[in-house]
């Protein structure tokens, strides 16, 4: 308002400075008949000052000093934390181009704030989830380690159990750490990826032979079907893809809940590219948790006990790295029957040697 005031004392200081000239040049005026005019002339000439001046003033006002104070507000809502305050503008000129480009700086700010807000929740739960899954294999190994000292593995067979159990539990904790490093680089989009050309037989034909006879020892049956042409290439990283396979396995062993399991690995065509599906006979997956699943944290099951532990992020991680290979991947199945991860990678051609090279 003070502005306001301050521009009608200025339109009405250049308005009355001829209006001054023209009343003093009467007093030089001898003429009676020409004075009137003149005094009639000053008054039409001070309405039309004022009209015109009051047009300006509030049309100033309206199309700039109205916008700047808008904008002044909004300044004093975001300085305050407010990033909801809006002040878009629909009209086409450079104070509405101001006002515009000042409300997309604020949505800026609350996206990367919200964005902060969400990265802060999911650190905080993924430390929450490490402290307590590395706790319970440390509680198990100090009460192992205990044992010992105190003499309860009085037998050579009860010293090399206690002694294995130590290690299987140290091996735990390893891999949880193992874990959560890869996760802190794919998350920061530091996984260096080593793309080759590799032959979808051969390379599935290894890793069965390593993964069945650690399933054998596990009395789960491993299953293997390849019906895509024996010469047919992918364009991958193969320790990465290695890990890919290596979690959803260690997910169904995870949730197996049976002393006989059956796990299915089929290779399948899918024109240009490879359709890969692992499936298995475990407890299944309920259909409301499945689209859930590949999402950073999230457990089905919320008991967090030891045998379903974990740090919630391992097939987040298979997502991020099928992601990044240019594939995509989904879950089915069902709750008591069992779940099947289904993930797709192009076939190798020709031309995407300079495209990877290029995105490398």
């Amino acid at each position: 308002m003070k502005l306001k005031k301050k521009l009608i004392y200025m339109a009405c200081f250049v308005g009355l400075c001829p209006i001054a000239l023209m009343a003093i040049s009467i007093l030089t005026i001898d003429h009676f008949e020409i004075k009137i005019k003149m005094f009639y002339m000053i008054v039409l000439t001070a309405l039309f000052m004022a009209v015109t001046t009051a047009f300006f003033v509030k049309s100033f006002y309206k199309y700039v000093i109205g916008p700047v104070q808008k904008l002044y507000k909004a300044m004093d809502e975001i300085a305050s934390g407010n990033l909801d305050y809006s002040i878009h503008s629909d009209g086409d000129d450079e104070i509405s181009s101001l006002l515009n480009n000042f409300d997309d700086m604020r949505q800026r700010l609350k996206s990367s704030a919200e964005e902060k807000i969400t990265y802060d929740n999911d650190n905080r739960e993924l430390i929450s989830n490490i402290s307590h899954d590395l706790k319970t294999p440390i509680t198990s190994i100090k009460g192992y380690v205990e044992g010992i000292m105190d003499g309860v593995a009085d037998t050579p067979e009860k010293m090399d159990r206690y002694i294995k159990t130590i290690y299987n539990k140290a091996n735990e904790m390893d891999s949880l750490i193992n874990e959560l490093t890869l996760y802190s680089r794919i998350d920061t989009n530091r996984v260096p990826y080593s793309f080759h050309r590799i032959n979808i037989a051969d390379f599935f034909d290894d890793c069965v032979e390593e993964i069945g006879l650690d399933l054998e020892s596990k009395n789960i049956k491993l299953n293997y079907s390849n019906n895509v042409d024996k010469s047919t290439r992918i364009i991958a990283d193969p320790e990465q893809l290695r890990r890919v396979i290596s979690n959803i396995i260690g997910n169904s062993i995870k949730y197996m809940e049976k002393p006989e399991g059956n796990i299915s690995i089929r290779i399948l065509d899918n024109n240009d590219s490879v359709q890969i599906e692992i499936e298995d006979d475990g407890k299944g997956i309920s259909q409301k948790d499945l689209p859930n699943i590949f999402d950073r944290f999230y457990r089905t099951d919320t008991s967090r006990n030891s045998l379903h532990g974990g740090s919630g992020i391992g097939l987040s991680i298979v997502k991020k790295i099928i992601e990044d290979h240019g594939g995509y991947i989904w879950a089915t199945g069902k709750e008591g029957v069992g779940t099947t991860i289904h993930f797709i990678l192009r076939k190798y051609e020709e031309a995407d040697i300079h495209e990877q090279n290029t995105d490398n």
